[in-house]
C-alpha cells in the first residue's frame, strides 16, 4: 500500500473563493453603510438646531436679545460666562462645525437665522437646513441651502 499524507490548510482555489464572497459582500454592504452615516449625520445636524434653539431662548431669557453669533452661545475662553460668550453650547458647535455639516447663525430684526450645510455635499449629507426663531426646520434635498421657503423638515 502507499502512505496517504493528511491534507492540511485550504488549496488556493478555496482561499481565492472565499475572497471573492467576501468582497462581493463588502460591495453590497458599503453602500448602504454609506447611506447609514449620511442619516446619521443629518440626524445629529437637526439634533444640533434644536440646541441651538434651546440656547437662544435662554440666551434671550439672560441678556434680553438673541445671540447673533455662535461664539455668543458658546463657552468663554477664559472667565465666566457673558453676553460674549454664555457658555450654552458646546465648543465644536461655537465653532460652527459639528458631524461633518457646517453651522452659522446670523442676528435679523429681533431673531436669528441658523443654516446648516454638509461640509461635502453627498459625502458629509444630501440635505441643508434652515431655521430662525419661529424653530420650524426647513430642508433642501439638493446642495443649494436652504431657506424659509424650503419644504418642513418631515412634511413630503
Amino acid at each position: 500500500m502507499f502512505n496517504r499524507r493528511r491534507r492540511r490548510g485550504f488549496s488556493l482555489i478555496e482561499l481565492l473563493i472565499v475572497i471573492a464572497i467576501i468582497l462581493i459582500i463588502i460591495t453590497i454592504a458599503m453602500p448602504k453603510l454609506t447611506n447609514a452615516k449620511k442619516f446619521a449625520q443629518e440626524t445629529a445636524a437637526l439634533r444640533a438646531i434644536q440646541t441651538i434653539h434651546t440656547a437662544e431662548v435662554q440666551y434671550n431669557s439672560q441678556y434680553g436679545r438673541y445671540a447673533v453669533s455662535l461664539v455668543e452661545l458658546g463657552p468663554p475662553a477664559s472667565g465666566a460666562a457673558s453676553a460674549a460668550a454664555a457658555d450654552l453650547i458646546g465648543n465644536d458647535l461655537a465653532n460652527g462645525t459639528k458631524q461633518g455639516y457646517k453651522f452659522t447663525l446670523t442676528g435679523n430684526n429681533g431673531g436669528y437665522v441658523v443654516n446648516a450645510n454638509p461640509v461635502t455635499y453627498g459625502t458629509d449629507g444630501n440635505k441643508t437646513f434652515y431655521s430662525d426663531q419661529t424653530m420650524v426646520i426647513h430642508e433642501n434635498s439638493g446642495p443649494e441651502p436652504a431657506t424659509a421657503t424650503s419644504k418642513e423638515q418631515g412634511m413630503h
